[in-house]
């Protein structure tokens, strides 16, 4: 999946904030890497679960664009 678009929704932002104050420290480049690289990858309805690790990226695709719903750690 090389050369994607890749969008970071607003609450996907947020979430780099949010994991931090639980002491779950997540990079940008993590998650590009987890929809550009993933181990595994799931649908469900119109969403993408790309998993890299032990970290899982929800993605939307719209109009050629991957926009960033969430991510979390699996573990």
């Amino acid at each position: 999946m090389a050369n994607q678009n890749i969008y970071f929704t607003k609450y996907a932002n947020d979430k780099f904030e949010i994991l931090n104050k639980y002491k779950t420290f997540v990079t940008k480049e993590q998650v590009e890497e987890a929809v550009r690289l993933p181990d595994v990858t799931r649908r469900k309805g119109k969403y993408s679960i790309y998993v890299k690790g032990e970290l899982a990226v929800v993605v939307k695709m719209e109009d050629g664009i991957n926009k960033i719903i969430t991510f979390y750690p699996t573990k």
